[in-house]
Parts: structure tokens; sequence; C-alpha cells
């Protein structure tokens, strides 16, 4: 037997563990206190001492583990009351020799009344935190253990493991710990060629309920830590059922999928023999749902019991702990029999094997040997879990009558307290984080890559942008990612904060674009351009906090129009332009909402806002999309210098908001304060204009003319407009732009007034993948037409065939196998339309057969004709 190993408690500035109370309570360690604690305490008391009823003053739970474990957290308590003088040191010396002897008896002992107090008040807060530092331990094991069951699983059951493929969106908004259990499956199943086939929701959910363990695992171990070394302070139950309910939640989730998963486990087991053998000791041995459900039940019963009676809450938490525990390793026993059970049926050991590399080997009478490869990760489990057997004489393995015997090992080979077991958690913990495909590069926040799915709607969305912005007579144009930083400061007022500077590398302060309109204007002025019709598509970074469809690299879809044109001619056609990109985008309602930057200058005039303030108080007031006048008003009153009455004026204007002829018309009334103001009317009149012109044109029903709007960029001088989205996805602004008339000449010596509008293309794709995915559409990566499929190993025949089909001009892959098996699932999984199918028999014949993929009909095309005659049903 191991020598026990020693824990020591009530050392200065030492804490205690919820494993070292875990350890201790099993009799896993023994335990030591610190000599410099007993120091602290006296050795007698100068208060009487009393007969009192020690057993009576300790803590009473229903098993010996839970008791032991208050034992200890009671003896860190009064340890930490080191500086009462009444708390001698023969008390917790007593406890301690109680924890170490075999049958955990404590000696009577006449007490203090103050130690009998401080026992008393000691007494629910050690029960509570002792469950707690036992759910805190095992939880965290049962956490990383229930992964690599599943993993496990997933090869048992042949399963589709597409739901791990998670990505961080890169917006600070994406399931971290999903992502996280989702990456830890696909490192154990690595290289594994058993999952991929069947379509199972106890196996797709995993990510998202192995998930919500960790969440909770993480708040019980973070609020258990806490309380076992608050010392002697009264328990605040509530910090219990706050941490505990949810635990109970997320343990009835994760036992009821992995219940669901060994039921099918035993059912995959390949012999009857075996399979009614284990279904025999699986029925008797494992919990059943019936157990799970009126475990976690009685839990969320008694969270409303009093707080002196959270101890049996916190006691059936731990029991519903137990029960789950046993269902993981049932889980991992049935997962076990399906992969290894053949064994267990009389097949030869020496004839089957698990190595390092994933390979599972098994020979059998008068067949070739059949290579089953497994994942990298779970391949180690498994021989970890054969080795286990194999010490324990379970080499041989010909007879039935051992899968107790083996059940029996393995249920002790996962319990916790097994001497193996830390060696086994480690090793999982090792493969999946060493792993090569762990040890991966993250990406920066607030960045994100995409996918061939996603990248055919990027495409299929630019394409229609470039399309609109053509119709409309535009040019595209490019510029460098980076610019002089004396090109862009100055220009995006409170914004500017947000750019990147890069680090100087030669003389040349750099920082990467912020937008595309400075660097488009910088442009306009170095060459002398004074008319200019441009659109721009490309990245822009801005170094912001990432949020829900907000990034820091992300692409704009910019036009523009630049020069002398006829009054209000270019603001109405980006308008309308912005109309026809997102009717044709197709993605769903959307409102324009527009204003006038001299309309808000005027108003700012009205209420009395000093001149040097415009540009900050239109920040301001650029926020009430997101936040309340109120929130503003505090804002402008406390931190930029406004007066209660002024910032109450501007609410009274901000609040405007209506159809655009219609509320033109009402402040444009005599009596209006507009009228009193000369940039008010020059806005007044360029918005009469314009919406005449939007709605001759019957666009104006998209538009809606409102006062708050401000757009907190510094160099717009006119019209300002901003798109919102209006259905279900909450994205924010999706376009924005207006007129700045004064930008370009900030670079030259010619003033070019100039109009445009930035798509934010980003949310518009957020928009149409969750439109996508609401109609349970599935977006075609490739655009290929033809599958050029050879039953064979000859590639000169898929080389020529297809490249005749190149030649044509169409689109075309090919496969060279001999299992016309992989050919169908090639053209189902990437869904191309139509098959060319060659092989002995169609060569000899100088033929191929041509497959329509959707109406399942073939035909046999002579080989010279089938380009010509592939071209002809593709054009029809």
């Amino acid at each position: 037997m191991a020598e026990l190993s020693v824990i020591t408690v009530g050392g200065k500035g030492s804490s205690l563990s919820s494993s070292s109370v875990y350890a201790i309570a099993n009799g896993l360690a023994q335990l030591r206190i610190d000599s410099s604690a007993l120091n602290r305490l006296p050795s007698s008391s100068s208060s009487p001492l009393n007969t009192h009823n020690l057993g009576s003053l300790l803590p009473s739970l229903p098993t010996v583990e839970e008791y032991r474990a208050s034992l200890v957290v009671l003896l860190s308590k009064l340890l930490s009351l080191s500086g009462s003088p009444n708390i001698r040191t023969v008390l917790p010396v007593k406890i301690a020799e109680a924890l170490n002897s075999p049958d955990l008896k404590v000696e009577s002992l006449d007490l203090t009344d103050e130690e009998a107090l401080a026992l008393e008040k000691l007494k629910l807060s050690s029960a509570l935190y002792a469950i707690c530092a036992l759910l805190d331990h095992q939880s965290a094991a049962l956490s990383t253990v229930s992964d690599a069951v599943a993993a496990i699983s997933c090869e048992a059951l042949k399963a589709d493991v597409a739901a791990f493929n998670l990505i961080d969106s890169g917006d600070g908004h994406a399931a971290k710990e999903e992502i996280g259990v989702a990456s830890d499956l696909k490192v154990l199943l690595n290289g594994s060629k058993l999952v991929g086939k069947v379509e199972i929701e106890a196996i797709s959910r995993i990510p998202k309920i192995h998930a919500s363990l960790r969440e909770q695992v993480k708040s019980v171990h973070s609020k258990t830590r806490v309380e076992l070394n608050s010392g002697g302070k009264v328990v605040c139950a509530g910090v219990v059922r706050t941490a505990l309910l949810p635990l109970a939640a997320a343990l009835w989730d994760l036992g009821d999928r992995s219940l669901s998963r060994a039921k099918m486990n035993v059912d995959g087991v390949g012999s009857e023999n075996l399979r009614s053998s284990l279904v025999a000791l699986f029925e008797q041995k494992c919990p059943s749902g019936e157990s799970l459900r009126g475990g976690f039940k009685l839990v969320s019963q008694l969270v409303f019991e009093e707080e002196e009676n959270y101890d049996n809450f916190a006691h059936e938490v731990n029991v519903l702990m137990g029960i789950v525990w046993k269902i993981v390793t049932w889980e991992a026993i049935t997962a076990f029999m399906v992969l290894e059970g053949a064994e267990l049926n009389g097949k030869k050991s020496e004839g089957s094997e698990v190595n390092g590399g994933g390979n599972v080997k098994v020979e059998k009478k008068n067949e070739k040997k059949k290579k089953v490869v497994l994942g990298k990760g779970t391949s180690v489990i498994l021989q970890l879990i054969k080795d286990r057997l194999q010490g324990k004489g379970g080499n041989a393995v010909d007879s039935l009558g051992l899968l107790g015997n083996w059940v029996e090992e393995l249920i002790s080979f996962l319990d916790p307290k097994d001497p193996e077991f830390d060696s086994l958690l480690n090793r999982v913990k090792e493969l999946v984080e060493s792993n090569e495909t762990r040890r991966l590069p993250k990406l920066p926040k607030g960045t994100r890559d995409f996918a061939k799915e996603q990248m055919a709607i990027r495409k299929k969305a630019f394409s229609i942008i470039e399309e609109v912005f053509e119709r409309h007579g535009a040019t595209a144009l490019d510029t460098p990612v980076f610019e002089l930083r004396e090109t862009l400061m100055g220009k995006y007022g409170e914004d500017s904060k947000l750019i990147y500077d890069l680090a100087d590398q030669g003389g040349e302060l750099l920082s990467l674009r912020y937008d595309l309109t400075v660097p488009f204007a910088r442009y306009a002025a170095m060459n002398g351009i004074t008319s200019f019709k441009r659109y721009q598509i490309a990245k822009v970074y801005r170094r912001d906090n990432p949020s829900k469809g907000r990034y820091r690299e992300f692409y704009q879809c910019d036009f523009d129009i630049a020069g002398q044109y006829e009054k209000m001619g270019p603001d109405f056609e980006v308008i309308k332009i912005l109309t026809e990109l997102l009717d044709e985008l197709d993605i769903g309602d959307y409102e324009i909402k527009l204003n006038h930057r001299k309309l808000l200058d005027g108003m700012l005039e009205i209420c009395g806002v000093p001149p040097e303030k415009f540009r900050t108080i239109c920040s301001s007031i650029d926020k009430l999309d997101k936040q309340s006048f109120e929130q503003i008003k505090k804002e402008m009153v406390e931190e930029k210098g406004l007066s209660v009455e002024t910032a109450d004026k501007i609410g009274t204007f901000v609040k405007e908001r209506g159809h655009p002829l219609e509320l033109l018309f009402k402040l444009k009334q005599e009596g209006s304060s507009f009228l009193e103001n000369s940039a008010s009317i020059d806005a007044l009149n360029d918005l009469e204009i314009l919406f005449k012109s939007l709605e001759k044109s019957k666009c104006i029903g998209k538009v809606a003319f409102d006062l708050s709007l401000a757009r907190g960029l510094d160099y717009y001088t006119g019209v300002i407009y901003e798109a919102v989205f209006k259905g279900g996805a909450q994205v924010g602004s999706i376009a924005a732009g207006g007129r700045y008339d004064n930008l370009i000449g900030m670079f030259g010596t010619k003033q070019v007034p100039a109009v445009g509008v930035s798509l934010g293309i980003e949310r518009v794709f957020n928009i149409m993948e969750q439109l996508n995915k609401d109609q349970n559409q599935t977006t075609r990566a490739t655009k290929t037409e033809v599958l050029v499929s050879v039953l064979g190993d000859d590639l000169t025949q898929a080389a020529e065939l297809a490249s005749e089909l190149w030649a044509a001009k169409v689109k075309a892959e090919y496969l060279v196998n001999k299992r016309v098996s992989k050919h169908f699932d090639r053209a189902k999984e990437s869904r191309i339309p139509w098959m060319i199918i060659v092989g002995e028999r169609e060569l000899n014949e100088g033929v191929v057969r041509l497959k329509d993929i959707e109406a399942a009909e073939e035909s046999i095309i002579p080989r010279s004709r089938i380009v010509e005659e592939l071209q002809k049903r593709l054009s029809s």
C-alpha cells in the first residue's frame, strides 16, 4: 500500500484547497497542523471549563466523507481564530487526531463556553463549505473526464462531429466555453476515421452542455476558494444556493445526455451474447433516468428550505454528483465495450492492439487484418484502460464470465477516490494541452477567419454591391492599408483614439486606415482631381472593444461622388444607391435615418451651446441610439460642462422624428426656431430638394427624418444618414455617410465638395448568415458544375477529360477512386449537379455515363461528344 501524503493546515499565509479537503475526507492523505498555528493558541484558558456534548457541537452530515470534510474545514476555521485567547490548542488537536484515526472517533472534551460558542457558530458554515469543497474537486475532475468519455462515445457511435467545428467569431460574443469544449474534443479525436457518419443529437449537444458544466465549475471553485479561507465569519447560505443550484442543473443536463449515449453504446455492441450480458449489468448497476430526475427534483425542492437546513440541500447536490459520475462511468464502459468488446467475445488478444499512433488492429479467422484508426487522444485513453485491466488479470479475455470483473475494474478506475485516478486525469489534461492541434496559433481579438461557406456569401454580396456601384458610373479605386499618421489625425473627432498606430520603421509615423473616406480625399487632393465617382471595397482597422457585430478588422464598401454638380444631386443619388444596395442584398426590412449637419449646428446654437463645443456635443447626441437621453444629459452636463437648461432644450429637439416631408413642413412653419437661424434655413432648403427627389424616385418610404442623428465624425458638413436593420438580428447601424465639402481641401489647395456612403458589410454578412440559418438554407461553397469520376486508379483518364472541360470553360473537378460510394459522397457533399462516370466498361465501349444528381437520371454519351452534350445541358 502506498504511503499516504501529508497535508498541513494552519500555516501562516497558507490556504485550504478543495483538493486537500477531498483527499483528507477520503483517506487519501493525512492531516497535520502547522506548529506555528498551535503556537498562536493558548495551551490553557482562564475561563471555567464546562461539560458540553462535543458531538452535538460538531457538524452532523449523512456520509462519512462529508463528515470528515466538515471536520477539516472546521479545524481550519478554528485555527484562523488564533487571536482569540479562549480557544485552546487541545480543541484543534483533538479534531486532527480524530481525522487521522481509522475509526474517526472524537474523544470527549470539557470546553469553555467561548469554545462551545465558536463551534456552534462555525458548525453550519463548516458543513456547507465542506460539501462545496467536495463538489468543487469532483466537478472539476468530472468536466475533464466527461469530455474524454464523450470523445470515445463519438467513435463508438461513429457519430458526425461537425458540431465541434466551432470558431471564435472575434466580436467578443463568441461562446468561449463552447468553443473550448469543441476544441478539446477535436484534439482527442484528431486523426479518427470512425467519426463523421451518423447525426446524433446527444453528440451535437456536447459543446453546449459540457460548456455549461465548465462555467458552473468555475463559479463553484471561485466561491468555494474564497469561503474556505474566509476565517470564522458567519456563513452566508445564499452564496451556497447561487453556486450549487446552477451546478445541479448542469449536472442534470450532463447526466441526461451521457445516459442517452450510454444506451446507444449498449445497442452498438457487436456480439449478441456480449450485448445481452452487458445489458443485464447496465440495467442492474447504472443509475436510471428516473433516479437522475429524482435527484435533481429533490435538489430543486430543497433550495427553498430555511438557511439552517442548507447542509441537506448541499448534501443532495453531492448525491446528484455521485449519480452523474456513475452514469458517465457507464458511458465509458459501454463505449469501451463497443470498441474493444471483440476481445471479450473469445478473440485472441494477441490479434488486437492499440498503439500510440491510434491504430486498433483486430485479426479475425480467415480474414485480412482490419485496421481501424482511432483518434490520437482517444487511442491513448483506451490503452490506459486496457493497461489497467490487463494489470488486474484482464489478459485472459476469452470468457464472457469476465465481463463483470472488467466492469467493476473500470468503475474503480474512473472513481476519483482510486489511487490511479489522478494519473488518468492528468494524462487526459496532457493530451488536450500538448496535442499539436491545440497548440495552433489563436486569432487576435476582433478578427476572424471565414470558412468556404461564408466566403461564398461574401463573394455573392460583393458582386451585387459592385454591380450597383458600376450601374451608377463609378470606377474602382484602391489605396494603401496604412497612411501617414498626420493624414488621419484630426479627422474623426473623439474616435481618433481608435486609430491603430504602427511602430516607427524608418522615419515615418504611420497608422492603419480608419476608414476609406480620408484616404480617398488624400488621393483626390494629391492628384488634383475635381470630379470623380469612385467605389472601394477594402479592409479598415479600429482599435475598438469587440462586441456583437463590431470588429477591429472589417470590410467597408464605399461609394463617393466628388465635384461640382447640381444642388443636392449627388446627395440624392448616394441615398438612392443605398436603398438599391439594401434591397438587392435582400436582407429584410431596414430604415435610413437622415439629418443635416447645418440643421444640427443651428439647433445647438439655438439651445445656447458654445460653438467650440458643437462637435463634442454632437458626439454625445450620436449615442442616443444606444443610451437614454437621461444618460446623455448627464454626460453633457457633468463631463462636457453644459448647463442643465441647455441640455433640456437639446432634449426637446432631438426627440423630433418622422416622415421626411411631414417633419420638414413642421420645422418650416411660421414661428419655428429654425427660421431664426441662417444655417438652419439653408439646411431646410437643401432637405426640401432632397426629400422631393427621393419621393419622385419612390424610395422616400425607407427614409426617416431624425433630429437625434448626429454622426460623430468631424468632417461632415451637410446631409448625414445612417441605415439600421429592423429585423430580428440586433446588429445596429449597417451603413452610414454624408456630405463632406471641406475634407479634400484639407490635403490640397482646392476645395472639392463631396458626398459618400459606407456600407458596414460585416454586419450585413451577419444578417445574411442568420437568414440562411433561420430558413435552414445551406450555402454551396463551390461553383463546380460537374465531377469527373474515374472508377479505378488511372489519373491520365481524369486529366484528359477534365482538361477538355476546363478548356471549354466548364467548372469541373475530378476524383480517381475505386469505390463508387466515394464519388457519390463527394458529389453530394459539394452539391455538384452533374457527374461524368468512367469505369472499365465505359473505357472499353468508348462511352461515359452522364448522371443528373438531382433528377437521378443517367445517360450513356459517346466519349467524343461529352463536352458538347454537357454544355448543351448546362445552358438549358
